[in-house]
């Protein structure tokens, strides 16, 4: 007997670089998880069903308006900044306009909220109060309406939409509430008082430069009226009635010092005015006007703050960390903000004095001059020059008031159209009582809640699979632990048929059988009922939980038969040399090596051969009740001495197949293993028997398997798929390839047939077995 260890007579399986991407794989996964996403899936759509139940309804209405660059109405020298063409910012600007809190403060005031007792709580607590005839401690402050106002001008900003038709200058104005005939009414607010905003601030500023002009146009009307009456007593005294200054170099020099002294004071008078514009109008609209789109800028991603804001105060509370960072840097830009415009206010209308003063001193600088040359001109002629020097003053007096007359006309009539509300805003469709409600939606809260859970449960799969270190497929087998895949038997109870026929993982099912039970219980009994009885006590069987051995020979025409076939198949193809005992271990228990060791000797003993099964598993022995025989005599008889050679090998129901059971447990399993009279035992029985199947202990559970597997050719490990993990497999392999015991391969036991090449096998099987069933069927038959 050569019982030397050659592991290089191991078939040693091939290295195949790794696969593509394979879609069927994690189909795969979700497969055996279908159960959990469906769950998760479901629950996410009741969960998208209630929401919707629960969810108030809101309504929205919509008005769109136009907002034009220029007024329809053409006004002389509009001076107002969005009144540019090329201005960038000007529609941004419109719409952060759109969505301020000072116009929802107006649009409060326009419609009355603050007294509507549907809009404003504490409106209905004082109408109760009233009515009750109760009266309050103290009246409201303006402090108190003030906050009160602000209040109901968030609410109202909070249901308000801005939405650009891009590529127009039309604007969709929205607005969500509960009350679809209050929707209408403030989306019509809205854009009335968006249009009122733009009319006012247009004019005030033209209505107060009139104001001003009209001012100094009675002041130049009176000047001219006392230089008139001053020429007139001037020529009566010195009987002068006009002069030619063309002679006189002192009066030309006289005239054009008085014409410069003109144009400064009419200079003067437009910085001054220009200033009091200044002065007069918003800082805000100041800051804006000179500041190159910075302002805009600022507010802008001041309202994105604020917008974000209360957009997480309906997810966070207000004292959460991030929330209370968000609002200290919007008051920290509001504080900006504020700081910029008030800077650029301020140097505006320094710039704007600064202008003034310079006009005011050239003027009284000229003013000076002119004074100057009057005296010489008296010098040389008094009379002559007085004259003249009244005659010029009425003359620039009367030219600066025709300018600023001109100048006043037009403000005049800026300022006059006011009151006919022409404005480059104009709403195109007034809001309409919506007819149904906006939100919820059955359609998108199932449709969101059925995609949120296939996501949520297909993602729990992954989650699942990607965490299971357990053994699956054997293609990990052969790329972690480098062994071949003799035999994948497939797990059954997953499909809920028993190798295509039953109902649960046995040997049970078929007509054929039935027919046979028919028969031998026939004797005083229909077939029927012997048929019945015998599917009586095959579910009882199967009830108690019997296992799947000795499948081959009860079934021998099933898919799993054919899985073991295979088995013998590969087995007697692994190795070059003669392979006559085989040791079956596995790593820990429950993996079905019992099964395995038992099944193999069935397929091997249907070759013609004769075969032995060896239970050396002397700690908890099992071969015994899987081929019911008694297990007083066997193995540890042989080995103690105290029982006859030929009494440990007993005749089983299977053709050709005997067993030597465990017998009695001994104290000492392992000693028994490793003596001597084990080794001269299995020398005799290599001379009786074709093949010997050794069932041994798990491997890594103790050291038998190892001392069994040395007496062996070779060893088959069995598997058990999804429930041995990486580590415990890479342990018991490694802990034989140390001991020098020669690995045949491994039977990857209760496999997922769905998954991967060998599930198309299974099916392969199952369906030629079908066949071959139906044809012996026939064949009887006929």
């Amino acid at each position: 007997m050569n019982t030397s260890r050659n592991v290089d007579s191991v078939v040693e399986p091939v290295e195949t670089p790794e696969s593509d991407f394979d879609i069927s794989e994690y189909l795969g996964m979700v497969r055996r998880h279908s159960l959990l996403v469906a769950v998760i899936a479901a629950t996410a759509l009741v969960a998208g069903m209630i929401h919707y139940f629960i969810t108030p309804k809101e309504y929205r209405a919509s008005a769109m308006l136009q907002i034009e660059r220029r007024s329809n109405v053409p006004v002389l020298n509009e001076q107002n900044t969005w009144d540019n063409y090329w201005n960038v910012e000007f529609y941004p600007t419109q719409y952060e306009l759109l969505r301020s809190r000072g116009l929802a403060e107006r649009v409060a005031k326009n419609l009355d909220l603050v007294n509507d007792p549907n809009w404003n709580p504490r409106a209905a607590q004082r109408a109760a109060t009233t009515a009750a005839g109760e009266r309050t401690a103290s009246a409201p402050s303006a402090e108190d309406d003030e906050a009160s106002l602000g209040a109901l001008a968030e609410g109202l900003r909070g249901g308000l939409a801005v939405d650009p038709i891009r590529n127009t200058s039309l604007v969709v104005l929205s607005y969500r509430s509960k009350n679809p005939e209050f929707a209408s009414r403030v989306a019509n607010g809205f854009a009335e008082a968006y249009i009122d905003l733009g009319i006012e601030d247009r004019y005030t500023s033209a209505g107060k430069a009139s104001s001003f002009l009209g001012t100094q146009i009675e002041t130049l009307k009176k000047e001219i009226a006392d230089k008139e009456g001053q020429l007139q007593q001037f020529s009566r005294r010195s009987d002068i009635v006009a002069i030619d200054p063309s002679s006189n170099v002192l009066l030309q020099r006289l005239e054009v010092a008085n014409s410069d002294f003109m144009n400064a004071k009419r200079n003067r008078i437009e910085k001054q005015s220009r200033y009091q514009e200044i002065l007069s109008s918003p800082k805000v609209a100041v800051a804006d006007s000179l500041s190159g789109g910075v302002v805009s800028d600022l507010r802008s991603d001041q309202l994105k703050k604020e917008r974000e804001y209360e957009t997480k105060l309906k997810t966070f509370k207000p004292d959460w960390p991030a929330m209370v960072t968000l609002k200290a840097e919007i008051e920290k830009g509001q504080q900006h903000l504020e700081s910029v415009v008030e800077e650029m206010a301020k140097n505006a209308r320094n710039a704007a004095y600064a202008e003034y003063q310079t006009a005011l001193r050239q003027e009284q600088a000229l003013g000076g001059e002119v004074s100057s040359m009057k005296g010489e001109a008296i010098d040389q002629s008094s009379a002559a020059v007085e004259f003249s020097n009244l005659k010029v003053e009425i003359e620039t007096r009367r030219e600066l008031l025709d300018q600023l007359m001109k100048r006043q006309s037009e403000t005049e009539v800026s300022a006059r159209l006011q009151g006919t509300r022409e404005s480059n805003i104009r709403i195109i469709d007034r809001a309409l009582i919506p007819g149904g409600p906006f939100r919820p939606s059955l359609r998108q809260d199932l449709t969101y809640g059925l995609l949120v859970g296939l996501l949520i449960g297909i993602g729990l799969a992954f989650l699942i699979e990607f965490l299971d270190r357990t053994i699956k497929s054997p293609e990990e087998i052969e790329r972690r632990l480098k062994l071949p895949t003799l035999a994948v038997i497939p797990d059954i109870t997953e499909t809920g048929r028993v190798y295509g026929y039953g109902r649960t993982y046995g040997t049970y099912g078929g007509d054929g059988d039935a027919a046979k039970a028919s028969e031998a219980g026939g004797r005083g009994r229909s077939a029927a009922k012997a048929g019945a009885a015998w599917l009586d006590r095959k579910k009882k069987a199967s009830s108690e939980g019997e296992q799947i051995e000795l499948v081959p020979h009860e079934r021998p025409r099933t898919p799993i038969s054919e899985v073991y076939r295979s088995l013998r198949t590969a087995l007697l193809l692994s190795s070059a040399e003669e392979l006559k005992v085989i040791a079956v271990t596995s790593a820990s228990a429950g993996e079905g090596k019992t099964a395995t060791a038992s099944n193999l000797a069935v397929v091997l003993a249907q070759l013609g051969r004769s075969v032995l099964i060896v239970d050396s598993d002397l700690r908890k022995p099992r071969m015994h009740q899987v081929f019911r025989v008694s297990n007083r005599v066997g193995l540890v008889n042989q080995l103690t001495g105290t029982a006859d050679p030929e009494a440990v090998f007993l005749r089983t129901q299977v053709p050709n197949l005997w067993l030597t059971p465990s017998g009695p447990i001994p104290p000492n399993p392992s000693e028994l293993l490793a003596s001597e009279r084990m080794r001269e035992w299995i020398q005799v029985v290599r001379k009786r028997f074709d093949h010997i199947i050794i069932d041994t202990p798990p491997a890594l559970a103790v050291t038998d398997a190892t001392i069994a597997g040395a007496l062996a050719d070779g060893m088959l490990l069995t598997f058990r798929a999804g429930k041995i993990t990486r580590d415990d497999a890479r342990d018991c392999a490694d802990r034989l390839r140390l001991a020098d015991l020669k690995i045949l391969g491994v039977v990857l036991n209760r496999h997922r047939t769905h998954v991967g090449r060998y599930g198309k096998s299974y099916r392969y099987y199952e369906s030629y077995g079908a066949y071959e069933t139906e044809s012996a069927k026939a064949g009887s038959a006929a």
